[in-house]
């Protein structure tokens, strides 16, 4: 097999933990990652949403994914960061930050050590999950970001971060 085909079939991902679990999405929608900073908030938000932040004069919103996935909440910590991500809506690409307890590492994964995600048995809907990884005996939740939030709660996010950059 040549290198290039080797390459094809390992992907890199960036892993967080929310809680006890060990999340990881696909690098190439990451575009960084910030501590934690002011969140302004902006009413009539849809319930898992914190608010927006100013990235360099532009407003971003920011998400809070322990709320989407029912996850418990608990206090922000030093780790706690904004994971800022590229996310496609009907073709077009929205920016958005995602709380995360803690940032773990870029992780490069191949095919055969990804599962297909189980069908029962996990808190999450599986359409948002592209897969389990496997990193020694922890198990990753892969995410398919595009598809954690359905396209009327991103249209919302998107008209929040709009408002915002109005008022």
């Amino acid at each position: 097999m040549n290198t290039a085909e080797n390459q094809s079939e390992r992907q890199q991902y960036l892993t967080f933990r929310l809680g006890e679990e060990i999340f990881a999405v696909d690098v190439t929608q990451v575009r960084e990652i910030l501590d934690l900073i002011p969140i302004t908030r902006v009413p009539q938000m849809p319930e898992f949403m914190l608010g927006v932040i100013n990235l360099r004069g532009s407003v971003v919103p920011v998400i809070n994914l322990r709320r989407k996935f029912r996850m418990e909440q608990v206090e922000n910590t030093r780790e706690s960061c904004i994971i800022v991500l590229e996310i496609q809506l009907e073709g077009e690409q929205l920016v958005i930050g995602a709380l995360a307890d803690s940032v773990q590492e870029v992780l490069e994964l191949g095919e055969e050590q990804i599962e297909p995600a189980p069908r029962i048995g996990t808190r999450l809907n599986t359409e948002f999950i592209r897969g389990m990884g496997k990193k020694e005996d922890d198990f990753l939740i892969i995410l398919d970001i595009d598809r954690v939030f359905s396209s009327d709660e991103l249209a919302r996010v998107q008209d929040v971060g709009e408002l915002a950059e109005e008022g």
